[in-house]
């Protein structure tokens, strides 16, 4: 537990990045304080209450990173929703103008190539053209687009690109799904974090870090653009990012031709039955559909919404006739960060900001996908602010419980 002289650790933001700060700097001995402007913490991985679970963002944790292990030594994940085989064999592909059941050759073919074969320098449409030809390349970008939810994946980092590429198409599969939606894992993160002492403050929203900065460093594990206020308006703290239409269905029954997920390789788009692995996301004898569609700069909310309808009516047969309940959004910059040519996650906002400001989130210069950016970055910043020389607490503090 901490102690009376322990360094005081202040986190604004009460996400995956946040709690995750939170519980670091406290097993470490700090002393910490969260503020959260929600009434509920966790952020974008905040699961929709009622009777259909949704989830805003991404949805799975991929058991590839750090963050995963770190998870499960403090058995935070709690119970996993396996996907049955047989509905892993529903998934489609459209391709070509059709729903099919097996993905283009060349689309295979790329992922035999290591992620550091490809260049960071070149975009991945132009990479991938070479290796098994330009409408092989443009599918396997459109595949991808469920881990970038960026309208145009061909055009980013062949090494951001191909790194996606390979970890969402792997066998045995390194996505997994907290049964329950993400709240599952947010309330066990905070209740570690009760449980540490951590002092959580929810409606507390913070407009001026002269509110909170003096008596100790400070991590903001807020969006870039929450960030970038908070920081003065700093020009720096900006990160290209997606723009994603987010189709939510709910209807009776599950017909026999109904498809566990349809990747579109024609145009980047997913569209996934999350009850074919958790049925507790929706009342009994409903499935529950979410469609990813992500946005090009000149497509509004209802270009996507129909581009969703397409892929429904294609994979859930008469889905209109059983529907119950539907919702459409759009994530707008927060979907995470990609990287174009020449850029990689080293490029991106640092996490040292001076002055004893440590950022976190999804944006920032840290390794990993999705949630493990969060996760690196958040560890890295506590790792930062407990032992940069102005902030050394009197007794030590012991960072070792952090590298998980």
């Amino acid at each position: 537990m901490p102690t009376p002289h322990a360094t005081h650790v202040t986190v604004i933001g009460g996400g995956f990045a946040g709690l995750t700060a939170a519980i670091t700097a406290a097993e470490a001995g700090a002393r910490v304080t969260l503020h959260e402007s929600h009434h509920t913490l966790g952020g974008r991985a905040r699961t929709a209450q009622g009777p259909y679970r949704t989830n805003e963002g991404p949805h799975a944790l991929y058991n590839g990173g750090p963050h995963w292990t770190w998870l499960k030594q403090r058995d935070l994940i709690g119970p996993l929703a396996p996907l049955p085989p047989l509905e892993g064999a529903r998934l489609r592909f459209h391709y070509r103008g059709k729903l099919r059941r097996t993905p283009p050759l060349a689309l295979l073919k790329l992922l035999r190539h290591r992620s550091e074969q490809a260049p960071v320098d070149e975009d991945f449409l132009s990479w991938a053209t070479r290796q098994v030809g330009e409408e092989g390349a443009r599918a396997a970008a459109h595949y991808v687009a469920v881990a970038t939810f960026h309208h145009d994946p061909g055009s980013l980092s062949a090494r951001f690109t191909q790194e996606r590429l390979r970890r969402t198409a792997k066998l045995p599969p390194e996505a997994h799904y907290p049964r329950g939606g993400w709240d599952s894992v947010i309330d066990r993160m905070a209740g570690m974090a009760w449980n540490l002492g951590v002092r959580v403050e929810t409606l507390a929203r913070v407009d001026d870090l002269a509110d909170v900065t003096g008596n100790g460093p400070v991590i903001v594990a807020t969006s870039l653009d929450a960030a970038r206020r908070l920081l003065g308006g700093d020009p720096a703290l900006s990160w290209p990012t997606g723009r994603t239409t987010l189709v939510d269905v709910a209807f009776r029954s599950r017909r026999r031709g109904d498809a566990f997920a349809v990747s579109d390789l024609d145009r980047a788009g997913w569209v996934e039955r999350f009850t074919a692995q958790d049925r507790t996301l929706a009342p009994a004898g409903e499935q529950l559909v979410q469609a990813q569609l992500p946005l090009a700069p000149d497509e509004s909310r209802a270009d996507g919404v129909a581009r969703a309808e397409h892929l429904l009516d294609l994979g859930f047969s008469g889905w209109r006739q059983r529907l119950t309940w539907r919702r459409a959004s759009v994530a707008n910059g927060r979907t995470g960060a990609v990287d174009h040519p020449g850029a990689t996650w080293r490029d991106r906002p640092a996490i040292d900001r001076g002055d004893g400001v440590y950022l976190a989130g999804d944006q920032v210069a840290a390794p990993g996908l999705l949630a493990e950016v969060s996760f690196n970055s958040a560890v890295e910043a506590v790792s930062l602010a407990l032992t940069k020389p102005e902030w050394r607490t009197r007794r030590g503090l012991d960072l070792n419980s952090t590298s998980g």
